[in-house]
């Protein structure tokens, strides 16, 4: 008689508590809740019941060996010479992730393939002719040096004339960052250089993974010349928006529609097979791309909270810092006319030493303005710039790459010029709702 097999962490089951039965994956208790079954439902979402209230946890599905969970058996499709060929950059994040049966969390997938697999209608629209993969991170781990490592691929595959567009995948979390830093790095590009995610694994029934890349497609082989983030549009699966990448900003943890654009508009509008153009943009060219991914390291971003001791900035002048990005309140305050806490003294003192101060605003929308009250106008004058509308993710991104010039570092007047000039659209003349 065979015996009867216990279900084990990452096996499929059914969970009887009574007349009511759950399905899902089961998971990995955490050792203070043994007396917690863990289970991950087919809708992604995870639930505790209490052991004392399971009849009987009976075994569907055993849990596939390594390499074997992929439920598309398809493989990418052969070169098809009427399709467009696209180039793919992958570092990790969520999108080049699954479900891990065994923990109920999420774990990088082990090559490319896999990661096709998952999105066989990607080449229903493109041959993804070349694929580079630099490094596996989650995004918060990266750094400057992955910004130049990814910068240098892109132009290799920007200056490729069988490549018709560019799709990098990346966690979502510093994705802004990385946006940036390409828009600056990169200056202006000859074909669309985009940039994609996911909230959710690509396992997942709910995740957001297949369109993100489906219209991200479909932005690669426009002619729009832009460096840009594209995802969901809202909550619903209907259409991405293609969004500037020195004007957007992740403002939600976990919702599908993430990313928007702060003070401006979308580049399009991008549904499964079309595209709505929203806004004037660059167009697909034929110039040369040569990166510019000078970077000056030593560079922080702060944020003012009430009652900040300005002696932090001192902190960064001794630590040999180049400069720093005050994310100050509403029209870019701190505090200037009072008695007991002004950082008036401790600005003019760092500025005169060629220590760059920018102030952006903690505010989403707006922008900084230094001549609407009398404390801005001391500040002001104490040689601290204020950057208008520039979000502080750019601004610091920026700072770095203004800094990492030699020739333009060694003088203050220059610096603070390159700030205030409008290189990839960072700044707004007019802002839009």
């Amino acid at each position: 008689m065979q015996k009867k097999q216990e279900p084990k962490p990452g096996d499929y089951v059914e969970v009887h508590l009574g007349k009511t039965i759950y399905e899902g994956n089961l998971l990995e208790a955490p050792e203070d809740e043994k007396g917690i079954v863990l289970l991950k439902l087919d809708s992604g979402y995870n639930i505790g019941l209490n052991k004392r209230d399971i009849v009987e946890i009976k075994l569907i599905e055993k849990l596939k060996e390594s390499g074997d969970w992929i439920k598309s058996s398809q493989e990418p499709k052969t070169i098809d010479s009427k399709k467009p060929n696209i180039a793919m950059i992958m570092t990790g994040g969520t999108i080049a992730s699954r479900y891990d049966s065994k923990t109920g969390g999420t774990h990088p997938l082990s090559s490319p393939s896999d990661f096709f697999k998952f999105y066989p209608e990607l080449f229903e629209m493109v041959n993804v002719v070349k694929v580079e993969v630099p490094f596996m991170k989650w995004s918060e781990a990266m750094d400057y040096k992955d910004w130049q490592k990814i910068a240098k691929i892109v132009e290799g595959f920007l200056n490729d004339s069988d490549i018709k567009g560019i799709i990098m995948t990346q966690g979502t979390d510093t994705l802004h960052y990385t946006s940036a830093a390409l828009s600056f790095f990169l200056g202006k590009v000859n074909k669309p250089v985009v940039l994609t995610y996911s909230q959710r694994s690509s396992d997942r029934a709910s995740s957001d993974a297949n369109l993100n890349l489906k219209c991200s497609a479909l932005a690669a082989i426009s002619d729009i010349a832009e460096v840009m983030i594209v995802g969901h549009a809202s909550s619903n699966d209907d259409f991405c928006y293609a969004m500037p990448g020195a004007k957007v900003r992740k403002l939600h943890s976990s919702r599908r529609d993430a990313f928007k654009v702060v003070n401006g508009k979308p580049l399009a509008k991008i549904y499964p097979d079309k595209i709505e153009i929203l806004k004037e943009h660059n167009i697909r060219n034929s110039l040369k791309v040569k990166t510019d991914t000078k970077f000056e390291e030593k560079i922080a971003l702060l944020k003012f909270y009430p009652g900040q001791d300005p002696e932090i900035l001192d902190y960064y002048v001794e630590q040999g810092y180049k400069g720093i990005i005050i994310e100050a309140s509403g029209l870019g305050n701190v505090p200037a006319l009072t008695s007991n806490n002004s950082w008036i003294p401790t600005l003019k003192r760092i500025v005169a030493k060629d220590f760059f101060v920018g102030i952006t605003t903690q505010c989403i929308y707006g922008r900084v303005d230094p001549y609407v009250y009398s404390n801005l106008r001391t500040l002001n004058d104490t040689g601290i710039v204020f950057l208008g509308d520039m979000l502080s993710e750019t601004a610091f991104v920026k700072l770095g790459w203004v800094l990492g010039h030699d020739d333009w570092a060694k003088d203050k007047n220059i610096v603070k010029e390159k700030m205030l000039h409008n290189f990839v659209g960072e700044i707004s003349e007019r802002l839009e709702e």
